[in-house]
């Protein structure tokens, strides 16, 4: 008995040891600057379109609401549900691309390349096929079925071929899968007649984003978020390799099946909101652990935060660029995100260490 206490006292002082290891000083300057930015940001996308609102207005609006005032109506109706939805879809791809990166210890894993995406507008098409009153509840459940259907099909692809599920073997496995996906979703937005609405989804955008939606949004941000946080600590000792982290007392099957839950929450609710918008899962990861080390504890708050700037800030380009109409958010993010993974592509996914 004594000697099992000591083995576990042993196993205890060494996480403790490692999770040490891995803090970044930089950490909190890094995130307390993110969270400054991020801020600056909302506040410029709320004041920012056809209507130019003042922080003067923007504030009385949220201490003193008018119903009879056009100024405070757009804000509730409009910019408030489009920014929030912004930003918590960029922290929702952003830390499904942390999880899936620290589950597979594969660079080039994120939920755009991986089917995940893929899979989850692909049963958006069919429920908008075939029960077209389905509501914005159940079109998460849809895209929560569907980001599964990705998942499975890529990894079915890479358990059958040789040498196993190497990184860019997952990668073009995600690729083909999405195509087919991407092609099944069109196939029926023609046969049904949907192909507008299933053009949106594909294109990505936060545009005309419903109040209703954004409450089911922050519902999931609560439980994906701290379930995530939760998880970190063990994502940290798994860095370290899976025979290390068994050693340590993790339990990696049950990590694992938590962790894939948690994208599966955070890219369906995602991909119901704003459609399918791509790189976001790959890049942030990447840039996080490059400037506050590899401490999951703050690299998925961290990406949260990074996250949500970068799909904010994508946001207000999309106004920008062709006025009045808008660029599909989609198309800015892939501009980012194609370079990096050709980059990390050609690297035979060793990543950045």
């Amino acid at each position: 008995m004594e000697q099992l206490r000591k083995q576990q006292l042993n196993k205890e002082e060494t996480k403790k040891r490692i999770l040490k290891r891995f803090e970044s000083r930089s950490a909190l300057f890094y995130f307390l600057l993110g969270v400054v930015a991020l801020i600056a940001t909302m506040i410029l996308s709320i004041s920012f379109g056809a209507v130019d609102i003042n922080w003067t207005t923007i504030r009385e609006s949220i201490l003193h609401f008018d119903e009879y005032d056009t100024n405070h109506l757009i804000l509730y109706d409009l910019r408030f549900p489009r920014v929030i939805a912004a930003a918590l879809v960029g922290a929702f791809l952003a830390i499904s691309g942390v999880i899936m990166q620290g589950l597979t210890r594969n660079p080039l894993a994120s939920p755009s390349i991986m089917g995940v995406s893929s899979g989850a507008g692909f049963m958006v098409a069919v429920a908008f096929a075939l029960f077209p009153e389905t509501s914005q509840g159940g079109l998460m459940i849809w895209s929560f079925l569907g980001a599964g259907l990705g998942v499975g099909l890529v990894f079915s692809i890479g358990l059958i071929s040789k040498r196993g599920l190497t990184p860019v073997k997952l990668a073009l496995g995600g690729a083909a899968v999405s195509i087919l996906l991407q092609s099944a979703s069109t196939m029926l937005a023609m046969y049904f007649n949907v192909t507008r609405d299933i053009s949106f989804w594909y294109a990505g955008g936060v545009a005309g984003v419903s109040p209703a939606s954004v409450q089911l949004a922050v519902i999931v941000a609560f439980v994906g978020i701290v379930f995530s946080v939760g998880l970190s600590r063990s994502l940290t000792l798994m860095s370290l390799g899976d025979e290390v982290a068994k050693g340590l007392g993790q339990k990696i099957g049950l990590i694992r099946l938590i962790g894939v839950l948690i994208v599966l929450l955070l890219t369906g609710t995602a991909v119901s909101i704003s459609g399918t918008i791509g790189f976001i899962g790959l890049v942030i990861p990447h840039i996080t652990k490059k400037l506050i080390g590899m401490d999951y504890r703050w690299i998925i708050p961290f990406s949260a935060i990074f996250g949500a700037w970068l799909l904010v800030t994508a946001d207000i380009a999309a106004r920008i660029i062709n006025p009045p109409y808008e660029t599909p958010v989609g198309a800015l993010t892939a501009l980012i995100g194609v370079p990096f993974f050709l980059v990390l592509a050609r690297r035979d996914g060793r990543g950045w260490k």
